[in-house]
């Protein structure tokens, strides 16, 4: 069975820092692109980080360029996602996921491109 499992998430205040992290299993994924997404209170699950296959390429959603960092580690089919400088607005659930297309060459934003999709954890952020 695959599972892509996110751990890391919790209550932080404005300008904190939390590290995400998300644990494939039942298959590997070293060959997949992998993104972030999260969902807040009412609102369409919306792009946030992405890293390609070979992890030598990122790419992120506006609001969190040069505070968010996604990493993987493809021998322990992990990803994580590094966020600092945390804002009242990045509360929502985040969610792992990976991409239903091996080898792409850049990193998809296209919430239609992944295919596998952890539980989410939950990330709130108080002012």
């Amino acid at each position: 069975q695959v599972q892509l499992v996110e751990s890391g998430g919790g209550l932080v205040q404005a300008g904190g820092s939390l590290r995400l992290s998300c644990a494939a299993s039942g298959r590997s994924f070293s060959n997949s692109g992998m993104g972030w997404f999260r969902q807040a209170p009412g609102k369409e699950r919306v792009f946030v980080a992405a890293i390609s296959w070979s992890g030598t390429r990122t790419y992120y959603t506006d609001s969190v360029k040069g505070r968010f960092t996604i990493s993987r580690d493809r021998a322990k089919n992990t990803v994580s996602l590094q966020m600092n400088s945390l804002k009242p607005e990045d509360t929502a659930v985040y969610y792992c996921a990976a991409d239903s297309q091996a080898l792409r060459a850049a990193p998809s934003a296209s919430i239609d491109s992944y295919n596998y999709w952890g539980q989410g954890t939950q990330v709130t952020v108080s002012s």
